[in-house]
């Protein structure tokens, strides 16, 4: 259940540090794998990365300010450079050899910005497994980004984005409401990968959800094929694209329809500690997307969503903490959950061999 002492995430491997527009003209300070870090732009707009602590006198970066050199240190003034290199030193024209800092590998794509935590020599574009291209298609999919700090491990929040049958029981309310056991009944299509777990879900003429309905406008009456599609790619990212037709259209066959509900949603799930975590998420409004009013009602409902979502984790995260010794029992529910498990795993085995 990654609640041991044992490595409960691969170091080698990109991870979200923060979204592209949250690294801006002040030093940013955020928990890492259990690492304090410090992101920060440069005069010509990169992003850099380096460890949240001073070589001079031990202040934390953070404390500082972001000048055209790099990140200025706020107790005496030593500045560093992206490399974490010493530049320049108030009053002092020499700068010593080991006036430096830790630096991490930053990758910028897709309105992420990605860390590696692990050996920086081992840091490759190609080892970046995520693929998010509609967060640079602001046309077709506005959307509104957002970040929450949760008391929970990552790999539970990735749990719970690989079992949805949770949703009718937590989100009555949103995007849970209606037929209960259709989506509970949902067929499940599940695929492994070489990065994780891919799976969609299929509810065939069923009473749409409170969110979809707020959304999509179905009126009463109207019964629709829905589907959810998943993928887990390791260590920390879940891919979702979801939506429904009326039923009748087609669904299956060809969701690229005009009408009904559609949206992406991104979830970036970066360990904080082992008992912390980051959830990045963004949803894509696809089905008004010259609609500012729909993009940011969008937000607010899954945000609602989420919310619901923060009480059980955290509560689960306590009891599981209490009870280690306690075995947990597997249901056909977890039938994506379970190799979403064994893929990070893998991962972490191999790098610990």
């Amino acid at each position: 259940m990654f609640l041991s002492t044992e490595r409960q995430w691969p170091l080698n491997a990109w991870y979200q540090a923060a979204w592209s527009h949250e690294v801006a003209d002040a030093p940013l300070a955020r928990t890492l794998l259990n690492e304090e870090v410090v992101l920060f732009r440069d005069a010509e707009g990169k992003a850099s990365a380096l460890e949240d602590r001073c070589c001079h006198r031990a202040t934390p970066l953070r404390l500082g300010e972001v000048v055209a050199e790099g990140l200025r240190c706020g107790y005496h003034g030593l500045t560093f450079d992206g490399t974490g290199r010493c530049v320049a030193i108030p009053g002092q024209d020499t700068i010593p050899r080991n006036a430096k800092v830790r630096s991490y590998p930053i990758l910028e794509r897709q309105e992420i910005v990605w860390i590696w935590m692990g050996d920086p020599d081992l840091a490759s574009a190609d080892k970046l497994h995520v693929d998010f291209p509609w967060n640079d298609d602001h046309e077709n999919w506005p959307h509104i980004h957002d970040m929450y700090e949760i008391d929970c491990n990552f790999m539970l929040l990735v749990d719970n984005l690989m079992d949805l049958t949770h949703i009718p029981y937590i989100h009555r309310k949103t995007i849970g409401g209606g037929d209960q056991r259709g989506q509970v009944d949902a067929t499940m299509d599940v695929t492994e990968t070489e990065t994780g777990v891919h799976y969609i879900r299929w509810m065939e003429g069923i009473v749409p959800p409170p969110t979809y309905v707020k959304g999509a406008g179905f009126t009463e009456g109207t019964l629709v094929d829905r589907w959810q599609e998943f993928e887990y790619v390791v260590p920390s990212s879940v891919v979702q694209w979801t939506g429904a037709l009326e039923a009748g259209r087609g669904a299956r066959a060809d969701r690229e329809q005009d009408g009904g509900f559609n949206l992406r949603l991104y979830h970036g799930i970066t360990p904080k500690t082992e008992s912390t975590c980051y959830y990045f998420w963004t949803p894509l409004n696809g089905y008004k997307p010259k609609d500012e009013a729909a993009t940011r009602i969008l937000h607010e409902e899954i945000a609602v969503t989420f919310d619901e979502d923060l009480e059980f984790l955290e509560s689960q995260q306590a009891c599981m903490a209490q009870t280690l010794d306690r075995p947990l029992v597997n249901v056909k529910h977890d039938v994506a959950r379970v190799p979403a498990r064994r893929a990070i795993e893998r991962m972490i085995r191999a790098e610990t061999a």
